[in-house]
């Protein structure tokens, strides 16, 4: 049992979809561990309301976030660790990391490739004045936890000591196996947030193919204004606790993906929902879709409209196949991508003192 007060400054509240998957999950584990916790997040529920029902956050409630943080900070010398997610204040210089380095230290963690706000930006200004704001961060961290290779490359070359990758993972005990058969109508789906929305523009074509073809049901989790499909289209609202039920309506899973450097940093946790659920999968082959998928083994890479009709049209028309790779895509996930997994990794982190933190790969 571990006697020691960590810290943990989120950017979302749980309703944010990385905020609780690399912070709020774990936080019963460090419970059990004789951890005392406090989260802080930067943004609230209300903001992330609004921001998912696509209205513009007040100025001065986005002011309030600031300065909540900033009281938050102040308090950090009363633990044992700071963990950060991405950056303490977004679209702010480096300064608040540079102080907090000297003062107490910290780890900061991600799971998007978040530099690319800074360097590749849509604020000129921010761009041409502090383009290397999140190197600063990683370069100053005591340690840098990232999700994939990508964001692990980017933190070596900043410079940063200790980097380990804890990919995006999944609770065991919340998901269930689906159970295939064959069927008159299969159901092809994808879950994701609001922002993420668009990448589903670029296998429209290939649905409408297919819809031609084959029996098929679209099935959106969280897919508010859809993009236009022919065919039979449904839609799910998103809740933590439905999730799961939602996913076991799928026969299939997907993960479109252009390839761009926001994306390359991404950590395919749709992917490994689906696998979690026992589904098969097709995706792009970009980022981290090419480590988790295991082409003709647990699904498929499809790169061009003719792959993706292609690659759906065997899983749709062999539910023995689907039965096969979901088997191998449940198999990985349970080895490879649990909660238990990356926690025992934290702790060992947590219990070793910072000078012995070594880079893992």
């Amino acid at each position: 049992m571990l006697s020691k007060k960590i810290l943990f400054l989120p950017k979302y509240s749980r309703k944010g979809a990385s905020s609780r998957l690399r912070t709020y999950q774990f936080l019963p584990l460090w419970n059990e561990n004789g951890v005392a916790v406090t989260v802080s997040s930067f943004f609230t529920e209300a903001y992330l309301e609004n921001l998912y029902a696509n209205k513009k956050p007040a100025y001065l409630h986005v002011l309030s976030c600031y300065w909540r943080r900033l009281k938050m900070l102040l308090t950090a010398g009363k633990y044992d660790l700071v963990c950060v997610e991405k950056e303490l204040f977004p679209y702010f210089p480096a300064f608040p990391e540079w102080l907090l380095a000297r003062l107490k230290g910290y780890w900061v963690d991600y799971d998007d490739a978040v530099f690319h706000n800074y360097d590749q930006g849509k604020y000129p200004f921010v761009s041409r004045f502090f383009p290397h704001k999140i190197d600063r961060v990683m370069q100053w961290a005591n340690v840098v936890i990232a999700g994939n290779d990508y964001l692990m490359e980017r933190a070596r070359l900043a410079g940063a000591d200790s980097v380990i990758q804890l990919p995006t993972v999944i609770d065991p005990n919340r998901y269930k196996k689906k159970v295939h058969e064959k069927k008159n109508a299969v159901t092809i789906g994808w879950i994701g947030s609001p922002s993420t929305l668009k990448y589903l523009d670029a296998v429209i074509p290939a649905l409408e193919n297919l819809h031609k073809k084959h029996k098929i049901v679209v099935l959106l989790i969280n897919g508010n204004n859809p993009p236009q499909f022919s065919g039979n289209l449904k839609t799910v609202p998103w809740t933590e606790d439905g999730e799961v039920n939602a996913l076991l309506q799928m026969d299939i899973g997907i993960m479109p993906l252009p390839d761009n450097a926001w994306e390359r940093g991404k950590c395919a946790y749709k992917l490994i929902q689906y696998m979690a659920c026992g589904l098969p999968v097709v995706a792009s082959p970009v980022g981290m879709n090419r480590e988790v998928v295991q082409h003709g083994v647990n699904g498929f890479l499809a790169d061009t409209e003719e792959e993706w009709v292609e690659f759906l049209g065997q899983l749709i028309s062999n539910w023995k196949m689907r039965e096969a790779f979901g088997t191998k895509g449940y198999e990985l996930v349970m080895e490879k991508y649990t909660l238990a997994g990356n926690f025992q990794k934290m702790l060992a982190l947590v219990s070793t003192p910072a000078n012995e933190n070594a880079e893992n790969t």
